[in-house]
């Protein structure tokens, strides 16, 4: 360890107070009272609720501070953490940190734990941190001086990079955006020049998949669910479906199996996502996908597109029924209203759209890696930071 520098446990140099629900009685929606923050904490950390005074004050000690460090320590959410902006009654999902060292210093070494403690977290169902755990955690730092100057190190790395992601971000959903408006663009003009007519003219199949619960194998015919479709990439991902028996899969009809140049398309939940099936590969998938099999004169990247187009989507938006989960019922997609052209047209269309596809797959590469080497970079300054080798020397290069 760097001369001067000691390490002890959390607990021997905070305070840490694990939080405690009130009972229902205590709740009090008046906007009177007592803030509560009962998690999840990370970016805006706000009251969910009110207490009345003079049924919390039995328990004081369950309050944060403004300043200390919020964190979660039960659920999915577990590791997440903010800055209290004002006193406020803490709920049993959160902890409050308030350090006896510089503050700033414990925040920052609390975020490199953040996966430590929510591996450490235990439960059948979600993890739970307690207040033991939390208190093990050994913590190393400096003189408070040499804390301060290297979280001002920090604080002026860690801003430059969160306007870094900021902007990466925004251009990634810019080219998305540009991608979108071109979209737009070569539908609204076929919607204007094409015939209209119902999707089911330009199909030979349109169906959905098998209603009945399929019998789950240890190997045979991969079975897709809505879960395996990617939204943002419009492809299935195949590495974590189930499987059904190749009998199963035999005796389904003909247009329930897909075919290279079919397309699929979500009906349920998140709806009115389409897949082009690029590829011979024996799948089958259940009742939340729709199927549509194009016609001869009908180009299947052409239908893609147009399945992908605002148009479309409004129509299956307006359309969609139920409250829980929306779903475009197959009645509501074969009437789809859609514009019929000639294949020239569509093949012309298609070659201009998969070259502004592949322009922003390129774009989305190149921001999505910016993203991730944001990510190793903050990653990599705490990892000097508590291992004493920050240094002031120079720049982070963002």
């Amino acid at each position: 360890m760097k001369a001067g520098w000691q390490t002890k446990k959390l607990g021997e140099v905070c305070e840490i107070i694990m939080g405690q629900s009130p009972a229902g009685e205590t709740y009090n929606s008046t906007g009177e009272g007592i803030p509560l923050i009962n998690g999840p904490v990370e970016f805006s950390p706000q009251p969910f609720g009110y207490t009345v005074r003079s049924k919390f004050t039995t328990k004081p000690t369950k309050y944060c501070k403004a300043g200390d460090l919020i964190l979660c320590v039960r659920g999915s959410t577990t590791g997440r953490m903010n800055i209290a902006g004002f006193d406020a009654c803490i709920g049993r999902g959160v902890a409050a940190i308030r350090a006896n060292l510089y503050q700033p210093w414990v925040n920052y070494f609390v975020r490199t734990k953040r996966q430590d403690i929510y591996d450490t977290g235990t439960g059948a169902t979600f993890p739970n941190v307690s207040g033991v755990m939390l208190s093990d955690l050994d913590i190393a730092f400096p003189p408070v001086p040499e804390q301060q100057r290297i979280v001002g190190i920090l604080d002026e790395a860690f801003d430059g990079i969160a306007a870094a992601k900021a902007n990466a971000e925004k251009n990634l959903q810019n080219a998305r955006a540009l991608f979108e408006s071109h979209l737009q663009a070569v539908f609204a003009d076929a919607w204007v020049t094409g015939e209209l007519v119902t999707l089911t003219d330009l199909a030979t199949d349109i169906t959905d998949g098998d209603h009945m619960p399929p019998p789950k194998a240890s190997s045979g015919v991969p079975f897709i669910t809505i879960g395996n479709v990617a939204k943002d990439t419009r492809t299935i991902d195949f590495s974590d479906t189930f499987m059904v028996s190749r009998d199963y899969f035999d005796r389904l009809k003909y247009h329930k199996k897909p075919m290279k140049g079919d397309v699929l398309y979500t009906v349920t939940g998140s709806f009115g996502i389409p897949v082009l099936v690029s590829e011979h590969r024996e799948f089958c998938f259940q009742r939340h996908i729709g199927l549509v099999r194009p016609k001869s004169d009908v180009c299947s990247e052409w239908l893609y597109y147009l399945l992908m187009s605002p148009q479309v989507f409004k129509q299956a938006n307006d359309g969609a029924t139920g409250t829980a989960q929306k779903t475009v019922s197959l009645k509501l997609l074969r009437g789809f209203q859609v514009p019929r052209v000639s294949l020239a047209r569509q093949q012309l269309a298609v070659t201009k759209l998969n070259a502004l596809t592949e322009e922003t797959q390129r774009l989305e590469s190149i921001y999505q890696q910016k993203l991730a080497a944001l990510d190793v970079l903050k990653k990599s300054l705490l990892d000097q930071a508590f291992s004493g080798k920050l240094t002031s020397g120079g720049t982070v290069a963002i």
